[in-house]
């Protein structure tokens, strides 16, 4: 089972988080709150906050523009993960994955099966990686986004988590760029 390794140190994160909502203001943010807090209380860095309305466009051009940040290492977005018309989250933003992460979905729909049942099958919650940032696309609610955090992405976000982490490969998530890159000179 995973552990921390006291003998390293922490390396705080810079994290953007995207609420899609066609409703909340940061005044009543409550899913976005419940991040904040957790990353702060993590010792990360939130970097950048912002609400867009369930839109395709908006939702991409938003997170396409945070991985392009050199000060934004990971967006979380919540909110627009069901199946009504307006939920279009993973629609915007599945087409900017360089890398889906097909293991986040299992592990997340694991963790929320243990707390809602099947009702967990609703949500499609997805992960990726997009211009060496990783993606997470959560539920809008505030459980879910406390069953994300605390089941998953708090851990993985830790470099002294071990086995394995997200912290010790983020200097090698382009190096397919980089690779393409030298061979094209």
């Amino acid at each position: 089972m995973s552990r921390i390794d006291e003998t390293r140190s922490f390396i705080p994160v810079g994290i953007a988080v995207l609420t899609v909502s066609d409703t909340r203001t940061l005044e009543n943010d409550k899913s976005g709150d419940t991040l904040a807090a957790r990353i702060a209380e993590a010792g990360h860095e939130l970097k950048a906050r912002a609400i867009v309305t369930d839109d395709k466009d908006k939702i991409a051009a938003q997170v396409r523009e945070w991985t392009l940040d050199p000060e934004i290492d990971v967006v979380i977005t919540t909110g627009g993960t069901g199946f009504t018309g307006r939920d279009v989250t993973p629609e915007a933003l599945e087409p900017l994955f360089e890398k889906r992460m097909d293991g986040f979905s299992e592990v997340f729909h694991r963790i929320s099966y243990d707390k809602i049942g099947t009702s967990t099958i609703q949500s499609r919650a997805t992960g990726g990686v997009a211009n060496a940032t990783f993606i997470f696309v959560l539920p809008g609610s505030p459980g879910a986004c406390k069953d994300a955090w605390d089941g998953i992405l708090k851990a993985q976000l830790d470099y002294r988590h071990m086995p394995c982490n997200f912290i010790e490969i983020m200097p090698r998530l382009d190096e397919h760029l980089k690779r393409g890159a030298s061979s094209q000179k």
